[in-house]
């Protein structure tokens, strides 16, 4: 049987018959016999053959390759950077970038939000590479202890603080929930030096490269109190106090080193960059209608790639393509994980917080990587 030419990927049972282009192809059956439930043709029912307009072969996979290319271009750290001038250039990226993270004026663009009695968000916006508009957002919990933990904190301004003052003030933690959510790490610390810095690993070197180059003042080498390493990645522990309250689990297979917690008292899950949820509407609310930012073609592209409406194909091919790329065996053994969590609530650091059915929706977002994880070691 001549295979036709194309972007040909399996789909989930049940089996489709699925013809690209031309009708001189016969159908091809398609299920899962490499065990990798990847897909760019969808059926709306069994033995049904679903033609690929050749032009939405062409929009797919530049959305891909869009994607790809804003990934690559994220001033991640490498600890094995060989260069002193990719160490400067790195230096000056995020220079550049913890500048964008700071509106001007953001006490009087951000909101602040009770998810829960004991779980408070800060929603900002901010603008990927000047361009993108994906917001930012910080959570502040509770423990049950009544001490504070703080993740992926944004700028402190005098309501962040009095919001701090009214559920204690007894802030102990300052989490960095990937390499990327740090930049007001030191802002914080300084407000709070009772509090454990806790962060993946490479974070705090790739702070004291940019502490040592001045490049950033808002940027120390304030020392870590917990680190994150592949060897922790199942069974990280803070203390017994945070442990009580928090499951963690470390994604060292995601680009950015992702850091996910489970708040169990009140089941949320708590991540930074393992899943978007845009467009980004809270933390633009407050910013006047003529101040929005009106992205262009490739913004566009890009948050399409990062919405989980529907049934989130475009975040499906993102995460199996592009975030999982480099070692997705790990990827999906760590999403398996999370998945086995008590959650309904999801606060993200980019878009949408997720509010009841959060648990579900964590699911159908990652249905390739959970289904891989459990066919292996299955003939499919």
């Amino acid at each position: 049987m001549p295979r036709p030419r194309g972007l040909l990927r399996v789909r989930p049972h049940p089996v489709t018959f699925v013809t690209f282009g031309p009708s001189r192809h016969a159908p091809i059956p398609i299920g899962h016999p490499t065990g990798h439930p990847r897909h760019f043709a969808t059926s709306s029912g069994d033995n049904e053959r679903v033609p690929l307009h050749p032009a939405r072969r062409i929009a797919v996979a530049f959305l891909l390759v869009t994607s790809t290319a804003v990934l690559a271009s994220l001033p991640l750290d490498d600890s094995s950077s060989s260069s002193s001038n990719n160490n400067n250039n790195n230096n000056n990226t995020k220079a550049a970038m913890s500048s964008k993270l700071v509106p001007p004026n953001p006490d009087e663009v951000m909101v602040i939000r009770d998810i829960t009695p004991n779980v408070v968000t800060f929603s900002v916006p901010f603008l990927r590479f000047g361009r993108v508009p994906i917001g930012g957002r910080g959570t502040l919990v509770r423990l049950t202890s009544g001490s504070l933990a703080v993740f992926s904190p944004v700028a402190l301004t005098d309501a962040a603080r009095a919001k701090v003052a009214s559920l204690g003030g007894d802030v102990r933690y300052l989490i960095a929930s990937d390499v990327e959510h740090h930049i007001f790490l030191s802002e914080w610390a300084r407000a709070y030096p009772d509090a454990k810095l806790i962060g993946p690993e490479g974070l705090p070197e790739k702070r004291r490269k940019v502490a040592a180059a001045g490049d950033d003042p808002r940027i120390g080498a304030e020392p870590f109190a917990v680190v994150a390493t592949r060897e922790s990645a199942t069974g990280l522990s803070v203390d017994d106090e945070f442990d009580r309250d928090f499951a963690v689990e470390y994604v060292h297979a995601h680009p950015n080193r992702e850091l996910v917690f489970l708040y169990r008292p009140e089941k949320v899950l708590i991540q930074a960059d393992l899943l978007f949820n845009l467009p980004a509407v809270e933390q633009y609310s407050r910013v006047p209608e003529d101040q929005k930012p009106r992205p262009g073609l490739i913004a566009n592209m890009f948050s399409r790639m990062q919405s989980t409406s529907g049934d989130a194909t475009g975040m499906k091919r993102f995460m199996w393509h592009v975030i999982s790329r480099g070692n997705r065996a790990a990827f999906n053994e760590s999403v398996a994980r999370i998945a086995q969590w008590d959650f309904d609530t999801i606060i993200p650091c980019h878009g949408e917080t997720v509010i009841g059915g959060g648990k579900e929706l964590f699911e159908r977002v990652f249905e390739w990587h959970l289904e891989a994880e459990q066919g292996k070691g299955t003939k499919m």
